[in-house]
């Protein structure tokens, strides 16, 4: 696995099903900092002490260049380019059963290089986790477009989230603005090229109350999808997960047939 593109949390083996996760615009891998301990921690009736690894779940985060410890690297700004590299990136991580989780942009991410495997005869996910965002469209959304930086920020305060916390810090900002502006772009021009639904079934996950994606955006996922296609609800904004992130890995495990785990604590802080 590719240390640069690729992160894990916490420490054992884990040998069951492979979870990677994209992050959202201007995120970093450490945005599933969370999910990922709760879709690692033990499995019931083992006691808290061992898990046969064979039931511990491969959670991965992708980082993409441009932050934390990349911040050194130019950001990608355009879609096709990153999926492009990250299929790459993502071939050497095929070599057991796995899935894809992608949050906003993640999600046009983990679509993009699912297709991109497909196209390949490769080895591809068992199933697509896209969360907050609508489907493609032919046309960039303008929507999804801003100018200055005021724009940026503006529109990434009316979104919320954990990382709204960096508005207050001068010097974290002025490190953020980089991806962040890089991000945007590529969010901004991006257009599907029409093609085959995939046959690989999605779960779409959608907040309730998300400003820039309605529940009948997300539900147009389906289209997309040769197989079945599932739409969760969940109450919340943009994102909803930071206050639903058990609910989230317990939906996951139990449609990718993970073995049950102990409730978890509370890891969001």
């Amino acid at each position: 696995m590719s240390r640069t593109w690729f992160r894990r949390f916490g420490t054992g083996r884990r040998d069951g099903i492979r979870i990677v996760l994209f992050p959202h615009a201007g995120g970093s891998a450490s945005a599933y900092l969370a999910l990922s301990r709760t879709l690692t921690r033990t499995p019931a009736g083992t006691g808290g002490v061992t898990a046969d690894p064979a039931d511990v779940p491969d959670v991965v985060a992708v980082q993409y260049p441009g932050r934390q410890d990349r911040h050194h690297e130019p950001a990608y700004d355009d879609i096709g380019a990153l999926a492009d590299r990250l299929t790459e990136e993502v071939m050497p991580l095929t070599d057991r059963p796995f899935a894809f989780f992608g949050h906003s942009m993640g999600a046009v991410l983990a679509y993009e290089v699912a297709r991109r495997l497909e196209q390949r005869s490769a080895p591809t996910p068992e199933r697509l986790f896209l969360s907050a965002r609508s489907a493609p469209r032919a046309t960039p959304r303008e929507q999804d477009q801003v100018g200055s930086d005021e724009e940026l920020l503006e529109r990434m305060r009316r979104l919320g989230g954990t990382a709204a916390g960096i508005f207050d810090e001068p010097e974290l900002l002025a490190l953020a603005m980089p991806a962040l502006r890089a991000d945007y772009r590529a969010v901004g021009s991006y257009a599907w090229t029409p093609g085959a639904p995939l046959n690989i079934p999605f779960t779409v996950l959608v907040g309730d109350s998300d400003p820039v994606v309605t529940v009948e955006g997300a539900r147009a996922w389906q289209g997309f999808s040769a197989a079945r296609c599932e739409v969760r609800v969940f109450p919340g904004g943009h994102f909803y997960l930071d206050d639903h992130t058990p609910e989230v890995a317990e939906l996951i495990e139990r449609t990718l047939g993970v073995p049950r785990r102990e409730p978890a604590p509370d890891l969001r802080a």
